[in-house]
């Protein structure tokens, strides 16, 4: 512990722009901002981790000198924070990067966060490859681009476009490769009024879908219990579960909506503490998960990417590359054939 109290910490602000403007439930991105919190040692080791947000999605951002603030709070006593995780539970994406730069600084400084970095052969983890809103055309590119990549699941980001144009993208694919070929989930962010979930869960689920994601607005776990009760298809819970941070109302959420599926996002659900404890939960009641990025650079990937392959999963997780940006962090990871491969 007294190593611990005589850690230097500082952290610094970066942008990346976007190769091509992303299409989300929230808007258009053109940029992602960040920061990058650093540790340092007596010896001059340096861990570093990433302090991801979403404007508008994630809990902890208001504005960049709100966020500052708390990094400045945090950077004068590393140590506090480190030893006492739940004083940062109101904010998920710095205890994400406070814990990435304590693990590697732990791990001497060499991008090294968990035990499956030290694997003699690296790692693989199958993914989805993601479909991002956009008129129908754009979409259809995308979806011919990782068709032709190797991808086997397919993820489309729907509710920005009319339904009847989403339903016939989706139709085009199966038309062409069955469930046993391409796994297809979907993302509706929220996006379907409670009156219309029903009818478009059952317009969905013709096509042989894996699951949707978060169909109606967080925050009505009644609306969404019956949902999950009656759906054709499986729901699986996103955005429900960003602020639940204490292991009493996780309990309370899992039990009483009853999920097909849960999503964590480290860096929106609690750091990989708050991710730990959901998978816990959620493995003692049976109910699957899988692990999402949340548009990290490739330091938070690569954070991410290790995390999830200590659990071996088998079901396609949510990451990628970083390769939505222009410019990037270095970082031994590459996309081959529906996998998220780290090189050793």
């Amino acid at each position: 512990m007294d190593s611990l109290k005589q850690l230097k910490a500082s952290f610094e602000a970066f942008t990346l722009d976007f190769k091509r403007p992303s299409g989300t439930s929230r808007g258009i991105l053109t940029q992602k901002k960040g920061w990058i919190i650093t540790l340092k040692n007596q010896e001059g080791i340096q861990g570093i981790g990433e302090c991801s947000v979403i404007p508008g999605l994630s809990p902890d951002y208001i504005s960049d000198e709100h966020y500052e603030q708390k990094l400045n709070e945090v950077c004068q006593n590393p140590a506090a924070f480190i030893e006492k995780k739940e004083l940062l539970s109101d904010y998920p994406s710095i205890l994400f990067g406070l814990e990435s730069a304590s693990f590697d600084l732990l791990n001497g400084g060499k991008r090294i966060y968990f035990e499956s970095a030290k694997r003699p052969d690296g790692f693989q983890i199958p993914i989805n490859g993601l479909i991002w809103m956009g008129d129908p055309h754009f979409m259809q590119d995308q979806i011919e681009e990782k068709l032709d990549s190797g991808f086997t699941c397919i993820k489309l980001k729907i509710g920005a476009i009319d339904f009847k144009q989403e339903l016939k993208l989706l139709e085009g694919i199966r038309s062409r490769f069955d469930a046993s070929k391409i796994v297809l989930r979907v993302d509706a962010n929220g996006a379907f009024a409670l009156k219309d979930a029903m009818w478009k869960l059952n317009e969905l689920a013709q096509l042989d879908l894996h699951s949707i994601e978060q169909p109606i607005k967080a925050g009505s776990w009644n609306d969404m219990k019956m949902l999950c009760e009656q759906t054709p298809l499986s729901i699986a819970l996103d955005e429900e579960l960003i602020g639940i941070n204490e292991a009493k109302r996780k309990v309370e959420l899992l039990e009483t909506i009853k999920p097909q599926y849960i999503i964590l996002k480290p860096s929106l659900h609690g750091g990989f503490s708050g991710s730990k404890e959901w998978i816990a939960l959620a493995d003692e009641r049976a109910i699957p998960w899988w692990i999402t990025s949340a548009l990290e650079s490739n330091i938070g990937l690569n954070a991410i990417a290790q995390f999830t392959a200590d659990y071996n999963p088998v079901l396609p997780q949510g990451l990628g590359t970083g390769g939505l940006y222009e410019t990037n962090y270095d970082a031994p990871l590459e996309i081959k054939k529906g996998n998220l491969i780290y090189l050793k």
